[in-house]
């Protein structure tokens, strides 16, 4: 059976401070536990979003990954936590207090968590600050991070030292959709989710790609959600307009953006089994890795199932989705947890 690592999975505290008090304005993020055993996200008193007890639950989640027979979830925020819009130093005080618990929960079930942090990426110093505590203090293995910041696409020259010095510590960075473009003008149909986060994803690849991240950098591991969004069937186009017309998309980096295709992982979240197939030939093998977006509705229900059930792949592609790809993104090994568990 295979190894089984499941890199995209949300993570909450069971219960923080209240934030508005703390800092003095709202926008935060709070949450009122239920009866029914669920929580529910609230900002300034409107209602975002009900959580179940796995959302904050390391027991419910380790009993969800045995049924599901997932061996390590790695843990990250989640994204309406990243706060870039606040006041610099009350997200860094909010990020190392939810790093603080996810390093908690790390260190208690070393056998089947591991931790990606989360940053004040519009302070770009106070960010490579966290970012050090977090790889070298709090022994996490990388970050997760937004698919822009504020006013800033990810090809921003103030965010490139962050980029920078996480090449040099080796720590990987998980890339999610938030705060979607176009949110407000297409709020029906849950249009923000299902078309604003893929090309949110799509703006982010294209971000660094374009503006020789990969060239300058080409040690730094980078991994987008949701198979990559609606970057891989439009890769062509992206290409086209590479071709077509260098004096708007070569002015930074002049390679071919499909040459940098080996620079990025893509996690498996696609829910068809012909799109995964797609992303599969379209990266290679090595370059797509287990994903779920656990404990979310949009995710998928039982971890590995649409790798696992597929005809389309085989059986040594499947195992390094499955859980190889990830150890190797994270700088780990199967021996990090077997040898836990003695």
């Amino acid at each position: 059976m295979s190894f089984k690592v499941d890199l995209h999975t949300h993570i909450l505290p069971r219960n923080w401070p209240d934030l508005a008090t703390k800092y003095g304005y709202g926008g935060w993020v709070s949450l009122e536990h239920t009866e029914r055993n669920t929580a529910k996200m609230v900002i300034d008193g409107k209602f975002f979003r009900e959580i179940e007890c796995n959302c904050y639950s390391p027991e419910a989640r380790i009993q969800d990954c045995d049924r599901d027979k997932v061996d390590v979830q790695v843990l990250s925020t989640v994204p309406v936590m990243f706060s870039y819009w606040a006041k610099p130093e009350h997200t860094l005080d909010l990020s190392r207090y939810l790093n603080d618990h996810l390093a908690q929960v790390v260190s208690e079930n070393p056998s089947r968590f591991v931790g990606l942090g989360t940053l004040p990426m519009q302070a770009p110093e106070l960010a490579i600050q966290e970012l050090r505590r977090c790889i070298l203090d709090l022994g996490l293995k990388g970050v997760q991070i937004g698919s822009h910041v504020n006013d800033w696409n990810l090809d921003a020259p103030e965010l490139f030292p962050i980029f920078e010095e996480a090449e040099k510590l080796g720590a990987a960075i998980f890339i999610h959709p938030w705060d979607m473009m176009g949110k407000n003008e297409m709020a029906k149909y849950w249009l923000p989710w299902l078309v604003g986060m893929p090309a949110e994803t799509t703006r982010a690849i294209c971000s660094m790609i374009f503006s020789g991240i990969f060239k300058k950098l080409p040690n730094l591991k980078v991994c987008f959600a949701h198979g990559g969004g609606s970057f891989p069937i439009t890769i062509g186009r992206i290409e086209h307009g590479w071709h077509c017309r260098p004096d708007l998309c070569a002015i930074d980096c002049k390679e071919n953006p499909r040459e940098f295709l080996s620079n990025m992982y893509f996690d498996s979240l696609v829910h068809d089994e012909n799109a995964l197939k797609f992303v599969v030939d379209l990266m290679g093998p090595d370059k797509i890795i287990l994903g779920s977006d656990y404990p979310f509705p949009l995710g998928e229900d039982h971890p590995g199932e649409l790798v696992e059930k597929t005809s389309l792949l085989d059986d040594e592609t499947k195992e390094k989705i499955l859980g190889l790809n990830a150890l190797k993104f994270l700088g780990l090994s199967k021996d990090d947890f077997v040898s836990t568990k003695r």
